[in-house]
């Protein structure tokens, strides 16, 4: 292991127990975006920021001002109020960000799971429960890594910063609400669960709802009507191609996904009676948007399939479906090529760990990476847990992938803005 006295003071520092606990209690708070909780989730932490030393910025953000800012990511949960949070060490010097989210998405179907989603269980060395990966590990891992330094009594030449975010699932209003305050850095890591590879570029995603209209009448003259539900057939095959076409030539960092650009229809909903044949369909998506392509570029091929459907159907051609870009807009980022971020925080786990450095990597979907990449501020992911298992009610993390990240960070920050 390739390290200095004072690193290797602050590695002996990391607290395993600690970190258990902290993820077992912030698990309990169930966050979901848009929820109280969620408000509860940012004060806790505020209180843990508080405990370390850290100045600490909690704030309400202003809604409404977020909302009309030509640049708002959008959003899709109803919400009344949304907190920020940052914590940062020192006063002036070079400032690394770690960043994480502290919203989940809902437990879906609670017959899946084995117990209470938001009562987090320990098996072996696993923790389970919603959030386990995505992404309170991550989160929690942060914590560790600060509280290592501050007990190890390293200065820091330097400052690092803790931006903990809401409403990351819906489109990034926390991370966005952040930046807009004038929070920023020189560069920051993100904690999301990676599965041991460093991704350093994003897809994006837009949300979108089409609207298919047909002709009522009663079940039993079916033939009199125009069923929406049988319109919209030839504009979802449409966009199966759509998502051929796309995924031709995707970014060498996503090669290693099979479809690395998904557009995926998520909802449907048509009809208001069993025997009446439905006058109107709406279907919800997503369309992934391509790494370094302008979201507006991949809204008007969407569009344009859609319209060349209509077009081309007997229907649809006097009775056009409509598009309508709702929810989350998640344009894509990546960290600048060269940048010594990805050295720095692959020499740091491999360091920190005795294995081999992590392989560079690129990610499907749609994260706060690309809010802070475009505000300048050079962003990679490295995190605890596996991504196929968020959303799902087999959510776990190993916690020796909880500590192993968290001691990568303690070697990243020491070497990016420590010690004096």
């Amino acid at each position: 292991m390739n390290t200095t006295p004072a690193e290797s003071a602050a590695l002996d520092a990391v607290d395993e127990g600690a970190i258990a606990e902290n993820l077992l209690e912030l698990l309990a708070i169930p966050s979901v975006t848009g929820s109280a909780a969620e408000s509860e989730a940012q004060h806790w932490l505020a209180e843990r920021l508080r405990r370390l030393g850290l100045d600490v910025d909690l704030w309400s953000m202003d809604l409404p001002a977020l909302q009309a800012d030509p640049d708002f990511p959008g959003s899709e949960a109803p919400r009344d109020e949304a907190w920020g949070l940052v914590g940062v060490t020192g006063d002036d010097g070079p400032t690394l960000i770690l960043q994480g989210h502290v919203d989940v998405v809902p437990p879906g179907d609670l017959g899946r799971w084995q117990g209470d989603p938001f009562t987090p269980r320990t098996v072996g060395r696993t923790v389970h429960g919603r959030g386990a990966c995505d992404m309170k590990a991550g989160v929690v891992a942060n914590l560790a890594a600060l509280a290592a330094i501050k007990a190890s009594g390293v200065q820091l030449r330097g400052r690092v910063a803790a931006h903990f975010v809401v409403s990351e699932e819906d489109g990034g209003l926390g991370a966005f609400g952040t930046l807009r305050r004038g929070h920023t850095g020189d560069a920051c890591v993100i904690t999301e669960p990676t599965s041991g590879k460093l991704v350093t570029a994003n897809a994006g995603a837009l949300t979108f709802r089409i609207e298919v209209p047909g002709q009522a009448t009663h079940a039993s003259t079916r033939e009199a009507g125009v069923s929406a539900i049988d319109a919209y057939l030839p504009i979802h095959r449409a966009l199966a191609r759509l998502e051929t076409v796309r995924n031709q030539t995707p970014d060498p960092l996503l090669a290693g996904y099979r479809v690395p650009y998904a557009l995926s229809v998520g909802k449907l909903s048509a009809g208001d009676w069993a025997s009446s044949v439905p006058d109107l369909l709406r279907a919800e998506g997503r369309i992934g948007v391509c790494v370094d392509e302008d979201p507006a570029a991949a809204r008007e091929q969407l569009e344009r399939c859609v319209a060349e459907t209509c077009a081309a159907d007997p229907w649809l051609r006097d009775h056009p479906a409509t598009v309508a870009w709702t929810g989350g807009q998640f344009a894509s980022g990546r960290l600048p090529v060269g940048d010594p971020l990805r050295g720095l925080v692959g020499d740091a786990y491999a360091d920190a760990t005795g294995r081999e450095a992590p392989v560079e990597s690129g990610a499907p979907y749609g994260s706060d990476l690309r809010l802070y990449a475009a505000a300048g501020v050079p962003t990679l992911q490295f995190g605890p847990g596996d991504v196929r298992l968020a959303h799902g009610p087999r959510e776990q993390v190993p916690l020796d992938e909880v500590v192993d990240v968290a001691r990568t960070l303690v070697l990243t920050v020491l070497r990016a803005v420590g010690p004096k």
